[in-house]
């Protein structure tokens, strides 16, 4: 009885993760076309540091400090997020979301082969075929040449690279880490980074909307990463994991709710097909008991 009330926690928590992300990206879409990109995240940027700073005080892991061959992979890392965070918040601002979200979920599928063609880790034929189909169902989703199709598709595939990217390299620093210690890093890198990218352009004053949307945000990213941190404390990964695609219907919802917008029935069935690749990639890798030191919500922040 307690294994499934284990279960069930995790569930709730990886579904409430999702809300968080997704309610997250609602709100920097609602900013697109008044508040330049690069102000956006640098805003957000402050303010989730700000959170993420006083979290990681209180758990103590400011005062470590992280080795030469750490500092360089967190270093890589910070990169891999400020490329990510780009790319996907300009695709997010000039595409539906639930095409965003779509597409974004294929990025199990990408660190499974990744990981097996960086780091020689084993992958079956049936993973593999699993993999090839996910990919084709992303092309339903792109759709090149198509007469809707956007050239900030590519943008969010960029993301999805940068994301795997970022998580393979999570996946090489030493266990001592903190994760916290890391949010905190990049957090701030990412603030800096594009406070300074934002130096050559206009500074639009925020009104109320606009920092409370901003504000929103960036309490939703970090109760978002909290609960994603949780989720890797409880239940079982191969009963939970799956619970990660509910995004998907939220960005549905959300979609239609607040933008009005609703993805094209071959949308859909390529997010479908995307979705099932990554429930049976999860599937078969748990059967396998196979343990990766991913982020169990691998995504932009």
């Amino acid at each position: 009885m307690k294994a499934r009330s284990d279960n069930v926690t995790g569930a709730l928590l990886m579904m409430g993760s999702m809300v968080a992300f997704t309610v997250n990206d609602v709100f920097l879409k609602a900013l697109a076309g008044q508040i330049p990109l690069f102000q956006v995240l640098f805003l957000r940027g402050a303010l989730t540091t700000v959170m993420v700073g006083v979290i990681a005080w209180r758990m103590g892991v400011l005062r470590l400090r992280l080795s030469r061959r750490d500092t360089g992979r967190v270093a890589i890392r910070i990169v891999a997020e400020i490329g990510a965070a780009y790319f996907f918040l300009t695709a997010l601002f000039n595409m539906p979301i639930a095409n965003v979200t779509a597409i974004l979920q294929a990025i199990p599928l990408t660190i499974t082969l990744a990981a097996a063609v960086v780091f020689g880790d084993a992958i079956g034929w049936r993973r593999l075929l699993a993999i090839l189909v996910g990919f084709a169902g992303v092309l339903l989703i792109v759709r090149p040449g198509a007469e809707d199709f956007t050239i900030y598709s590519f943008y969010v595939l960029a993301a999805v690279g940068f994301v795997t990217l970022r998580d393979l390299i999570t996946r090489r620093l030493s266990r001592e880490v903190p994760s916290m210690l890391v949010t905190f890093i990049t957090s701030a890198s990412i603030m800096v980074a594009y406070g300074l990218a934002m130096l050559g352009g206009e500074w639009v004053t925020v009104d109320l909307r606009a920092g409370g949307l901003v504000l929103g945000a960036s309490v939703m990213a970090v109760g978002g990463y909290l609960t994603s941190i949780m989720v890797m404390r409880v239940g079982e990964v191969s009963f939970i994991a799956p619970f990660r695609y509910t995004g998907l219907i939220w960005a549905l919802l959300l979609g239609w709710l607040v933008f009005g917008e609703w993805p094209a029935p071959v949308t859909l069935a390529g997010a479908a097909i995307v979705v099932g690749s990554g429930m049976f990639t999860l599937y078969r890798e748990a059967k396998l008991g196979r343990k990766r030191r991913f982020s169990p919500v691998p995504r932009p922040r």
